[in-house]
Order: C-alpha cells, then sequence, then structure tokens
C-alpha cells in the first residue's frame, strides 16, 4: 500500500481527500454547457424538460443547490425570452472563470463564452468545429439578443416538443465555423437545424445540448 504523508493512503486521497477541489469547483459553478443532450433531438419536454435536465446533471456533480434554467425561448402565445430566465448574473464555469457579469455582458461583443471557457457541469472541453465530432451547436431558440423570434418560422422545434418537424436556431459555443461570415461567431443565434431529430443536429454540427445558467 503506498502511504503519502501525514500516513494517509493514496487510496484514501484519491477516494476522498483528492476529490474536495473539484468538488468545491463544481459547487460554486452557475454556467455550463450540457455534457450530454436529451437524446430525443429537439424534444426536450418543452422548457419544464429542459430545465430538468439541466437540474439533474448539475445535481449529480454536486451543484444541485441551485435553481437552474436552459438558456432558451419559445415562440407563439406567451412567447419566453432566454435572456429573461437566466437570472441575473453574473456566471462563472466550473474552474471559476467568469463568462459574463450579467445580462447585458452576455449578450455583448466581451462575453467570455467560447471552447475553452463554455465547459460541460464535469469541467470537460465540448468538442468544437474541427474535432469529431464537432458538437460545437447548442440548441437556443434565440436571436442574437436573447430574445424570442416572432412565430412565422418555427426556430424551436415546435417549443422543444419535436423530434421530427421543424427547425431550431442554434449557437456556436466554440464561437467558430466553416467561414468568415459573423453568424458563425455567434453564441446563441448562429444558423437553424437541419429538422429536429438527433441526426438532424447532429448532421449540423451538434449533438442536442444546452447552455445551463443558475438562478440564483
Amino acid at each position: 500500500m503506498t502511504v503519502l504523508r501525514f500516513g494517509v493512503p493514496l487510496a484514501a486521497c484519491l477516494t476522498v481527500f483528492c476529490a474536495l477541489p473539484v468538488a468545491a469547483q463544481q459547487a460554486d459553478m452557475t454556467f455550463f454547457v450540457t455534457g450530454v443532450g436529451e437524446g430525443k433531438g429537439a424534444d426536450l419536454g418543452g422548457l419544464a424538460g429542459a430545465d430538468k435536465h439541466c437540474q439533474d446533471l448539475a445535481t449529480a456533480v454536486g451543484a444541485g443547490g441551485k435553481t437552474w434554467h436552459a438558456y432558451l425561448s419559445t415562440q407563439g402565445a406567451g412567447a419566453v425570452n432566454a435572456r429573461d430566465r437566466i437570472g441575473k448574473g453574473p456566471w462563472q464555469n466550473v474552474k471559476g472563470v467568469v463568462i459574463a457579469k450579467d445580462v447585458a455582458d452576455l449578450h455583448g461583443a466581451g462575453n467570455n463564452i467560447s471552447k475553452q471557457t463554455a465547459l460541460t457541469e464535469k469541467g470537460e472541453v465540448n468538442n468544437g468545429f474541427g474535432d469529431k465530432p464537432n458538437r460545437h451547436d447548442i440548441l437556443t431558440g434565440s436571436q442574437a439578443d436573447g430574445t424570442a423570434f416572432p412565430p412565422d418560422k418555427d426556430m424551436t422545434c415546435k417549443n422543444y416538443t419535436s423530434s421530427t418537424d421543424g427547425s431550431v436556431m442554434l449557437g456556436h459555443a466554440d464561437k467558430t465555423g466553416p467561414g468568415p461570415d459573423a453568424f458563425y461567431k455567434s453564441w446563441n443565434s448562429s444558423h437553424p437545424s437541419r429538422g429536429c431529430s438527433q441526426d438532424g443536429l447532429r448532421s449540423t454540427g451538434g449533438d442536442g445540448q444546452l447552455y445551463c445558467f443558475a438562478v440564483n
């Protein structure tokens, strides 16, 4: 048995003491990209189902003491703006890096979202453009300012209840794409998906993932 200083067995350190710093970081995080999607394309069970997915993933890593909401807008009667449902900020990732100080900063040019900072709930880097597989497409259903689209064209896969017909607006978590156009650099409003199925989302470089923000 390997023994560290102070007579602490290595196995004990690995199972208890060495895990504490990581757990502390996760407990303090207020922003993450979901490491996995729901697996049903853009059918998330509506906003309630999306929020539950965020809450469940946060709880699994010790950050369930906060209320978590998915960054999603809805369309039609009673339309909801993503920017109005994520709290006031500031928000930081699992490493303690601040990605935005408030709602205005988040939707401004100076936000700190990038491939290096848009980490998953486990602190992992999410695959971006050029990686295999590319997973930089994040569901938002939102315009660049975080507001809902008008109801004339589906941009939310029927308010996150469809895994077949429709389309959903996506953002690029790495702010990178196959061309110089500005929309490739948008974290929340880059381009619509090819349908609402899991395969449709994957075909453009995604996996049905979400941005999750701690409301309080």
